[in-house]
């Protein structure tokens, strides 16, 4: 089964080679896609060997979606360009999938731990958006998650396709997952460690975007597929 590596990216030139090269070892295909970057983040990509699109200046969730309408892979990996992802744990994310026993597999933090973690204000109440957000899902769906909003997962492309989404922002990684779900696929996590960030700055202004997991709860939770 061939396999294609998603890594949206916005003005990530600083490591976006990094991350390529990282991930090459691991995947067949490596399809940046990027969000109309105003740095070099295009050409260091290309030159670092990857596939590089564009996305319809949306926001991540769109990225998401042209991915995985423009991948070649039987099973896609999605991974984030900052460099708090270990490339080397794809096998890991990929194994439930090879062996038939996921559709959808989550890089869990939870379980892997995170260098991010801090005992700031901004950290504790992401803690405790993604915990909740975690725990409503589970009730909802039977499903026995710690982490439904880490970008580092693996999907095969077929159920991704037939789940949709539906959705263009930051709550991109939650909607996925009950739209997974919600079609009665399989979704599973293995344990994974985040790093820092090692370069640019967060896409994702806490305060200002956090209605937005919790409208998206509500939305997937009242809606049909």
């Amino acid at each position: 089964m061939l396999v294609t590596a998603v890594v949206p990216t916005r003005n990530e030139a600083g490591g976006i080679a990094t991350v390529v090269d990282a991930l090459r070892p691991h995947v067949d295909e490596i399809l940046v896609v990027d969000g109309h970057s105003t740095d070099d983040t295009r050409d260091r990509a290309e030159e670092a060997g990857a596939t590089v699109i564009l996305d319809n200046n949306r926001g991540k969730g769109d990225a998401y979606w042209v991915g995985i309408e423009k991948a070649k892979g039987d099973i896609l990996v999605f991974m984030d360009a900052d460099g708090s992802h270990n490339a080397d744990d794809v096998p890991v994310l990929l194994e439930p999938i090879l062996e038939d026993r996921a559709d959808l597999v989550i890089a869990s933090r939870h379980k892997g731990g995170s260098d991010e973690w801090e005992g700031d204000i901004d950290t504790w109440l992401r803690a405790v958006g993604s915990g909740f957000l975690s725990v409503a899902i589970n009730m909802r769906w039977g499903s026995n998650l710690t982490d439904v909003l880490n970008g580092f997962r693996a999907a095969r492309r077929e159920a991704a396709l037939t789940a949709g989404l539906h959705v263009y922002d930051f709550d991109v990684e939650q909607h996925m997952i009950t739209q997974f779900l919600k079609h009665g696929f399989r979704v599973t996590e293995v344990a994974s460690h985040e790093e820092c960030r090692k370069w640019g700055n967060s896409k994702l202004p806490t305060f200002r975007k956090a209605h937005l997991f919790f409208w998206r709860l509500f939305v997937d939770m009242v809606t049909g597929k």
